[in-house]
């Protein structure tokens, strides 16, 4: 069960405005934490909230290491996924306690300079940003120096290298990265980014230490987390709850359809769970085995009254749309996989041959990319496989289902009508 003691934290004080310097200063004053800074993050088993779950002490101490006197801290709040609302939430209710978080990462590494990445499409979230930022200047600190930036909105933008790259040269490409941690760099500087409901937390760490942080999640999976959930809901909302908290539980907080078809876990780079599964507990350790994560915080809800093998083709068509287009797997084998799941969804004459080419594809595209966008894709194409078997093999015989029929969408995908009009289906 969700424990109400305590909780929200990382939206404590959420009025409907964002919190000024002041008020947010009263409603998170500073406690007693035991230890030194980074003694606390690494105790607390803090995670990334980005997607990629990466223990935050372990790149601070990566970054640490370095001794080059140029460093950056960079606060990823660019949100490229339709279905996230996260940052936006954080940041309409509370921006100073993700700047709080980004000083403290500043600090542990030796940054002078921290950049705030903010989507330009999102004007209301820069303005908040905006307006905290000036706040802060007129403390007239000798901290780390902040510079808000406005990369435009695609979905490859949000990724840490091709926004590093964007920061450098403004291209939004992610970079090739073989191995896993990276030191991305900024000119010659070495960068640390983390995304803003990451840099929350390390705020909320920094003024309590990593005991009180540990008092909710689970002990793999410490800590609350904001979950995105969208599709067949009452309401779209931005929950925070405990990791580890059901799946069953999460979705009653949005009002949404109690015995889905199924949800898309972690956004669009992630992966189909079976609608049966809404007992399972909401953290990576218990979600793994399921062959899905808690990604980027999203899960979006298919009805039965919607069809999986649509709502797949939607999402693949847009994401092949999304790719930078620098490798043949993204410029030339997304959009294959997408046209072949068109003649999937549509159950046309061509199905059949269509769902063995996509199964090939998949195998001849994955781990080919100049970055895991087409991985991503791949690994998103093979759980649909999976969990609409049944529904696969109606459509690929002719016979679409009913929910393809109904033509009911639940995905929010964005799709563009004219080259220069945004529009959502």
């Amino acid at each position: 069960m969700i424990q109400a003691h305590d909780l929200p934290r990382l939206l404590h004080g959420d009025t409907g405005r964002p919190l000024t310097l002041a008020q947010h200063e009263a409603t998170f004053p500073i406690g007693a934490r035991p230890g030194g800074l980074f003694e606390e993050l690494e105790a607390s088993g803090l995670t990334g909230r980005g997607g990629a779950a990466f223990p935050t002490a372990r790149k601070v101490r990566l970054l640490r290491e370095q001794r080059n006197h140029h460093k950056f801290v960079v606060v990823n709040a660019m949100e490229g996924e339709p279905g996230a609302h996260k940052d936006q939430s954080l940041l309409s209710a509370n921006p100073h306690l993700v700047l709080d978080g980004a000083e403290y990462l500043a600090a542990m590494i030796g940054a002078k300079n921290i950049a705030v990445a903010v989507a330009r499409d999102n004007p209301s979230v820069v303005n908040h940003v905006t307006r905290a930022l000036h706040e802060r200047e007129r403390r007239h600190d000798r901290g780390a120096k902040f510079e808000l930036h406005t990369p435009p909105w695609r979905y490859v933008a949000g990724e840490e290298s091709a926004l590093v790259h964007w920061l450098d040269d403004n291209e939004s490409l992610p970079q090739y990265r073989p191995q896993r941690p990276t030191i991305l760099r900024i000119g010659h500087g070495p960068v640390l980014v983390d995304n803003a409901e990451t840099c929350a937390n390390v705020g909320l760490i920094g003024r309590y230490g990593a005991a009180w942080f540990r008092a909710h999640g689970t002990e793999q999976s410490p800590g609350t987390t904001l979950v995105s959930v969208t599709g067949a809901v009452a309401r779209p909302t931005v929950a925070e709850v405990p990791l580890g908290t059901t799946l069953r539980e999460i979705l009653a907080l949005a009002g949404a359809d109690p015995d889905p078809l199924a949800l898309v876990m972690g956004g669009y780079g992630g992966s189909w769970l079976d609608g049966r599964h809404l007992d399972l507990p909401y953290a990576n350790e218990t979600l793994a085995p399921y062959g899905v994560g808690v990604g980027a915080g999203i899960i979006v809800v298919l009805s039965r009254a919607g069809c999986g093998v649509v709502e797949t083709h939607r999402i693949v068509r847009w994401m092949a749309n999304e790719s930078a287009r620098q490798c043949g797997p993204c410029a030339f084998g997304l959009p294959a996989l997408a046209e072949d799941l068109g003649h999937l969804a549509h159950a046309t004459r061509d199905a059949a041959a269509a769902y063995q080419r996509l199964v090939e594809r998949a195998g001849v595209i994955e781990g080919r990319g100049a970055c895991r966008h087409p991985d991503g894709v791949v690994r998103f194409v093979r759980s649909s496989l999976a969990v609409f078997a049944a529904d696969f093999e109606g459509h690929r015989h002719g016979a679409a289902c009913a929910g393809a029929q109904s033509r009911r969408h639940f995905a929010a995908v964005p799709t563009l009508e004219r080259e220069d009009e945004l529009i959502w289906e």
